[in-house]
């Protein structure tokens, strides 16, 4: 027989918990951040007790910040009511207006008119232009990373501001007539004098203001600038969180204490085809995100107007159900009218149709969201600046398209170009806008005279806060580049020792770290990858950058080379992130404008995920008018031992010369690399010259010989003669009949081809080293524009057409790259009407092997070389075929293998 187990009473401690609250209630009302305090406090005991708490990563569906705790704003709200109504104005008739003249230039009008009351609380009370240090000096002020499609409203306050004219306004898009005109996004190559930060492609601007924000304070720890407020201020908008660079170093912000970074997202809910999150709150999932991440979470969700409403609910109802409620019902209340709210959000439930019962309809629908209300902003704003110990978010709440009429929050509306007529009469009424019927059609911009209250009071807030915003400046430079002598050491070879072009590029880095004038401004950035690249003895030397310094003794601390950390270390050791990597590169390589102190980073990385990887960011650095020097390491598709497909990269180079500002090389030998580095200091950093380099490094050893007389000009330009023809064993010069192309090591299977043709087969050759293919390519290019746009003077001659002056004969160019990089010299390597070049490239997918069998196989070896060569010289009627075919198999070459391109 079984019995009834008694269940226990359940004890009653409301009692107990109500006095618990009622003096938690009296802590907060007297330091919010006091109760903080006590609430960690409460959740450590906890866990030490084994007391399982529910996680708190999404809480309540309100404002962060009570309306007890708000502060009174501090501007003239009447004054900046107006002023923002004269930006959306002007920013929406700018894009209305140039399309309507000229259909589909395109623009955007939704995302600054949810930004607007964002922006501009910052532009009045917050964004500083500069700082004045501890010591008196003059110091940069805060980043702003402006959400790119909101950049008509950027420019129609420069408008207001007399920084930009009725000309730029009219020329929007238009960047190639007689008038000036202004760039569709934050283009700093476009407009050097304005911004700063690319950010329109998404998620570059986030990624990038995290390491910013790193590197800020990477400067301040080296003593390389002043201290000071500085805060970097990031603009995202909410469907942006979706791209990966967005939110995938946010823990870095974290993890380093970052305080001077502050995240805005601002979360209108739809992103470009409908909402973020139709079936979710995106607010809520974004704040789950940050508060696990570490960050302070800041929400502003409702507008003021909403305070009443909350405190006349003294159940609760309201805010479930707002809870009930998912982003497309949100959505859809701001796409329909107040009739329309009151009936499908408050008629849910017969109380909340009582408590609104005083409402109109009109009154209901233009209840605000927060990210529209100023007040609630500046308190979120302030919140945020006073906030130490890690960094912030605000996640404000707006709607995308705000006072658009028709346009307003529909799934459309952020490809809105053009506006009804009606919806601009409707516009111009409801904003205000001083200006004709007529005007308003046309999208004719506005703007008060320059002693209008309105400009007055502009003025004076940006002179309060240090001066205008966005805006960008290069201070003269006194850098003194070193005289190539300076790198006699790695000129002069390496005595029959045999290294790697890596090993010398790390000594040569080594040198430059110690040097008294420009050792403290290089940045060596490696993602963990440091002793791949043979970096230990520079980690001793200069140490890696650890904001806490090192609060651990390494197992390897009683070794020479040990692993050593330090507040004030150099390398940046970024850990497993090539987009990481990138973004301190573009904080460094800026920095010279940014921070006006000439960074000179250099950034080592496996060639294979460099541009491939993060070429999208590349391409942002070189918008920013970034310098510095990408190292390709580990380059090539035959030099790495093993890896295999992945890992062996045989197109980085033509990714590169995708880039207009990239310069870049393959050097075979160090004094090469050497050549480069010297040139690539004195162009960017003492001449000034918006670029950037790119050099390949190998890790394959061998000995480096001394550089010959008169190179230099040839290296950097692209090609030289290495080596000349030599006849058979006495070594007398023969006349060439070939020539020979290399780069990289490979120039070495091209050198032992060279003795193959001669010894075996009685055929001189030249051996070329090839530095650059791309800059030789882009010299023939200008010079052929030159020659096609001047056809009445005497044509002028390219540098590999002067250099190969004399030369007669095929060319066999062997690369450890894919064949269309030797290839795009062939427009200049012609004789009597028939291109005189063969390429041998690594096209295909890569193996693991080692060098002998991968060279073999993509027929880039020595004796591949001379098939080649000997397999042309049969075609141009210069040996027998039969001969040819012949050697082909002495060679050992598989005449009917595999192509490697498709294997």
């Amino acid at each position: 027989m079984t019995t009834k187990t008694e269940v226990p009473a359940r004890v009653d401690f409301s009692a107990e918990m109500a006095e618990w609250i009622e003096a938690f209630d009296d802590v907060v009302a007297g330091d919010w951040e006091h109760g903080a305090e006590i609430l960690t406090a409460l959740r450590q005991r906890a866990r030490e007790a084994g007391v399982t708490t529910a996680s708190e990563l999404a809480t309540p569906y309100r404002n962060t910040i009570p309306k007890h705790d708000e502060l009174p704003y501090p501007g003239d709200r009447t004054l900046e009511k107006r002023i923002e109504a004269l930006i959306r104005w002007n920013a929406m008739a700018m894009v209305h207006g140039q399309n309507k003249k000229d259909a589909g230039i395109g623009g955007h009008i939704s995302t600054y008119s949810s930004l607007a009351t964002l922006l501009e609380v910052g532009f009045n009370h917050f964004f500083h232009a500069k700082y004045q240090a501890a010591d008196g000096s003059e110091q940069p002020g805060d980043f702003i990373y402006f959400q790119g499609h909101a950049s008509p409203g950027i420019y129609a306050r420069s408008y207001l501001l007399g920084r930009l004219n009725d000309d730029h306004l009219k020329n929007f898009r238009h960047e190639l007539r007689d008038k000036p005109g202004l760039s569709s996004y934050p283009h700093p190559w476009l407009m050097q004098d304005f911004w700063n930060f690319p950010t329109v492609s998404m998620g570059i601007g986030p990624l990038n203001a995290i390491y910013q924000a790193r590197f800020m304070r990477y400067l301040e720890n080296r003593g390389l600038i002043q201290p000071t407020p500085r805060k970097i201020w990031a603009f995202v908008g909410d469907g942006e969180t979706d791209e990966v660079d967005t939110l995938g170093a946010i823990s870095l912000g974290a993890r380093e204490k970052l305080d001077n970074l502050i995240f805005v997202v601002n979360c209108n809910l739809q992103r470009l085809d409908g909402p973020v999150r139709g079936n979710k709150r995106i607010i809520d999932e974004l704040e789950g995100v940050f508060l696990g991440a570490g960050w302070n979470v800041i929400k502003v969700i409702w507008g003021s107007d909403w305070d009443e409403l909350f405190a006349r609910d003294h159940t609760g109802l309201l805010l479930r159900r707002m809870e009930e409620c998912v982003d497309g019902d949100f959505q859809t209340f701001k796409a329909k009218d107040g009739a329309f709210l009151r009936e499908h959000f408050f008629g849910k439930y017969p109380e909340l149709l009582e408590l609104v019962k005083d409402y109109t309809d009109e009154q209901l629908i233009r209840l605000h969201r927060g990210g529209h209300d100023a007040t609630k902003i500046y308190n979120a704003y302030r919140r945020a600046m006073e906030h130490r110990g890690g960094p912030t978010v605000v996640l404000a709440k707006t709607v995308k398209g705000y006072g658009m009429g028709a346009a307003q929050a529909r799934n459309a509306t952020h490809s809105e170009k053009k506006l009804t007529d009606f919806a601009l009469a409707a516009f111009v009424k409801q904003f205000d806008i001083p200006i004709p019927e007529e005007s308003a059609k046309q999208g004719t911009p506005y703007r008060p005279a320059q002693d209008s209250p309105e400009i007055v009071y502009m003025q004076g807030r940006r002179r309060s806060l240090g001066g205008y915003l966005p805006s960008r400046s290069v201070p003269a430079s006194d850098f003194k580049a070193p005289e190539l002598a300076y790198f006699g050491e790695w000129l002069a070879g390496s005595g029959g020792r045999a290294v790697s072009t890596t090993m010398g590029f790390v000594n040569i880095l080594k040198h430059l770290l110690k040097d008294p004038a420009i050792g403290k401004l290089v940045v060596p950035i490696v993602p963990d990858e440091g002793r791949t690249f043979g970096l230990e003895s520079v980690i001793r030397q200069v140490g890696i950058y650890a904001p806490e310094g090192q609060r651990y003794t390494p197992h390897d601390a009683d070794m020479l080379l040990f692993y050593r950390e330090a507040q004030d270390g150099q390398i940046l050791e970024e850990g497993i992130t090539e987009a990481g990597s990138m973004a301190s590169f573009t904080a460094a390589g800026t920095a010279y404008s940014t921070y006006k102190v000439p960074m000179i980073p250099f950034y080592m990385y496996y060639s294979m995920f460099g541009f491939q990887r993060i070429g999208d960011m590349v391409w942002a650095f070189a918008d920013a008018r970034g310098k510095g020097f990408l190292m390709g390491g580990t380059a090539g598709r035959t030099t790495m031992l093993g890896e295999g497909l992945q890992h062996q990269d045989g197109h980085s180079h033509l990714l590169a010369s995708t880039v207009p500002t990239c310069v870049s090389y393959d050097p075979a030998f160090v004094f090469e690399l050497a050549v480069v580095v010297q040139d690539g200091l004195k162009r960017m950093y003492e001449n000034g010259e918006d670029c950037f380099y790119y050099i390949t490094m190998y890790n394959e050893d061998y000995a480096m010989p001394a550089m010959p007389e008169g190179a230099a000009e040839g290296i950097l330009r692209g090609i030289y003669k290495f080596r000349a023809a030599a006849n058979g064993e006495a070594g007398a010069r023969g006349e060439a009949i070939v020539h020979l192309f290399g780069s990289g090591p490979i120039l070495n299977e091209a050198l032992r081809a060279q003795e193959i043709l001669a010894e075996k087969y009685q055929v001189q050759a030249d051996v070329w080293s090839v530095t650059s293919y791309t800059e030789l390519r882009r010299e023939a290019i200008a010079v052929e524009r030159w020659n096609r746009l001047h056809p009445a003077q005497a044509g002028k001659k390219t540098y590999i057409e002067t250099a190969l002056e004399g030369a007669k004969g095929p060319i066999v160019a062997a690369s450890d790259y894919m064949k269309s990089l030797p290839d795009a010299l062939a427009p200049w390597l012609q004789a009597d009407g028939k291109c005189r070049l063969v390429t041998l490239g690594t096209d295909g997918f890569g193996r693991s092997d080692n060098r002998e069998h991968l060279r073999r196989h993509f027929e880039v070896n020595a004796e591949s070389i001379v098939g080649a060569t000997l397999s042309r010289l049969a075609r141009d009627g210069k040996i027998k075929g039969k001969k040819a075919q012949a050697a082909l198999a002495e060679l050992g070459l598989d005449v009917e293998a595999r192509d490697p391109a498709r294997a």
